[in-house]
């Protein structure tokens, strides 16, 4: 019976080593079938020899993704030609100067296509040395261009993000948020300029009487009106308009002397009383108007912004106190 099993298992075991050996005698060498499954990925494989700067192989994906051949891809002159130029200096240089050092990299930048078009690519380079010197370079090329799409849609949305956090969500100017860093930045740059900084701090008359006979809404299209008038009065580029909050409002005016400021400050009040909005519970008259206080300075040493910023709240005060729809200073 021992005997049975074991010429048994004998037999089993020559028949499954028979298997292996046919099988074996069918298959591809080890190198052709590496071959295949590298040619069967998205990723595309290369090689290119340092000494002579060519391509030894490159992967027939190539073709469907940039639709170059294969063939047409000889030296690395190919490779830096086939690429955005605003991306080649800067890629080209780092590659080689991380493959002269021997070390492993990646890039990324936007590869053309035969049709005029471009990819975005990630490079994976594995730098190969023989006896301590440069051999070759293998490595694979990835599209990224959908996680590309998909970072520029972030990035895009964060910035929207960070710009709305700078917008009065009413008015849409800026907010009081946006006003403390550009206060402080055109406080420092007339400061180093020697220049003189205006600041117009305004507040609607009786708004508070507006928004109980009209409502809120009402008041809330009222703001809306008077911020877009106010907007289009500072019209030189770094002039800034500012939800200061409720219904003040403040404009900054860079590089502009104390007369200047009292003209814009006056066109703002023109502006808003010419509109003609009406306002029967205004105590100035049947429209609304708005009371300004217009401060300039050239910084020193020895000024404060906190300080300015109180002296034209103070003239804003004072134009309040003279029967308002006025500017003061």
């Amino acid at each position: 019976m021992v005997t049975l099993r074991c010429g048994g298992s004998l037999n089993t075991a020559k028949r499954r080593q028979g298997i292996m050996n046919s099988t074996k005698s069918q298959m591809e060498p080890e190198g052709a079938v590496y071959k295949t499954l590298l040619e069967s990925t998205k990723a595309i494989p290369w090689k290119i020899d340092w000494a002579s700067k060519q391509f030894t192989y490159i992967g027939p994906q190539i073709q469907e993704l940039l639709g170059w051949t294969p063939e047409s891809w000889m030296t690395v002159n190919d490779w830096a030609d086939r690429m955005h130029p605003e991306d080649r200096e800067a890629v080209v240089t780092f590659c080689v100067a991380q493959s002269q050092a021997g070390v492993d990299h990646e890039a990324d930048y936007r590869a053309l296509t035969r049709d005029g078009g471009y990819v975005w690519i990630r490079d994976v380079v594995h730098v190969v040395r023989k006896d301590g010197e440069v051999e070759s370079l293998v490595g694979f090329m990835f599209d990224i261009s959908e996680r590309k799409r998909i970072e520029e849609e972030v990035q895009r949305l964060q910035h929207e993000l960070e710009a709305l956090s700078f917008r009065d969500g009413l008015t849409d100017v800026s907010n009081r948020r946006m006003f403390d860093q550009v206060m402080e930045r055109e406080w420092f740059s007339a400061y180093r300029s020697s220049q003189p900084l205006s600041l117009i701090l305004l507040d609607i008359d009786f708004f508070k009487q507006f928004n109980d006979h009209y409502g809120h809404l009402a008041g809330d299209e009222c703001l809306k009106r008077v911020a877009n008038l106010l907007d289009g009065a500072a019209s030189r580029p770094r002039d800034f308009v500012a939800r200061y909050g409720g219904e003040e409002f403040v404009l900054v005016l860079p590089e502009t002397e104390a007369d200047a400021a009292a003209v814009v400050a006056e066109r703002c009040r023109e502006l808003i009383l010419g509109d003609m909005i009406p306002h029967e519970y205004s105590e100035v008259g049947p429209y609304l108007s708005i009371s300004l206080g217009v401060s300039t300075i050239t910084p020193t040493d020895r000024d404060s912004m906190t300080h300015f910023i109180s002296t034209a709240d103070q003239a804003l005060s004072r134009a309040k106190q003279g029967g308002r729809n006025r500017a003061s200073v």
